[in-house]
């Protein structure tokens, strides 16, 4: 992840909480993840309807790129390998954000009626997770269905769908080539790419990843001694 992907959010969870009102109700988290899945779903749809596949806008040279490209698992493009006509592994990351997004709301649900008793970061820092963990689920479910297929050649169009409910794939943009080496060491080898080079940061993200990502460093770093 890029920094200022981090620095950013991890700035507003650590300053912005504490001046929130102490009163933390649901209303006020559900506006939360709903602005968090707004601002996701723009990007991408921005994304979707304006880029060929694999095509790059250069933003800040040899740092920050937006770069289209689609993948059919989980954050950073990662997946789970099936065999057979039928993407089982897709199907099993879906149920598994499902299960996410349920305990997650449940915990958030448990903590908020805690009030004072649980540290407002730690409710937002959740909140910030269950949007990710639904802006990737809304692609997954409804993208196949509404727009038609990214191509190297074709900027997809909403209509003619390509695929089936939950069978869509997830956009990703943020690319950051932090820098990279072209020789690397041989007992490094397995860190290179297929051409013997190794880029930092190679993984391709989008909005709803840096949601989560940010917030669990967030917790891990700001809010340890409360979950332990």
């Amino acid at each position: 992840m890029g920094e200022t992907e981090v620095i950013i959010p991890i700035f507003f969870l650590t300053f912005a909480t504490p001046y929130i009102k102490t009163t933390m109700n649901f209303k006020k988290i559900s506006l939360l993840v709903v602005i968090l899945i707004i601002v996701d779903q723009i990007l991408k749809f921005w994304v979707k309807t304006h880029m060929q596949l694999e095509e790059s806008i250069m933003v800040i040279p040899d740092w920050f790129q937006l770069r289209f490209v689609e993948n059919k698992g989980a954050a950073f493009g990662m997946h789970i390998a099936t065999s057979g006509s039928f993407d089982w592994g897709k199907l099993l990351l879906v149920v598994i954000r499902l299960v996410l997004v349920v305990g997650i709301g449940w915990v958030i649900h448990h903590l908020v009626r805690r009030r004072q008793a649980t540290p407002k970061g730690v409710i937002v820092a959740l909140a910030v997770i269950l949007a990710g963990a639904i802006g990737n689920i809304i692609d997954s479910a409804f993208y196949g269905l509404i727009f038609s297929e990214s191509t190297p050649m074709a900027v997809a169009h909403l209509g003619d769908g390509y695929g089936g409910f939950m069978m869509g794939k997830v956009v990703d943009m943020f690319y950051f080539p932090l820098f990279t080496i072209h020789d690397m060491p041989g007992w490094l080898g397995w860190l290179s790419g297929p051409d013997g080079v190794f880029t930092f940061f190679a993984p391709v993200f989008n909005v709803a990843d840096s949601y989560i990502s940010v917030a669990v460093v967030y917790l891990a770093i700001f809010q340890w001694k409360y979950f332990k």
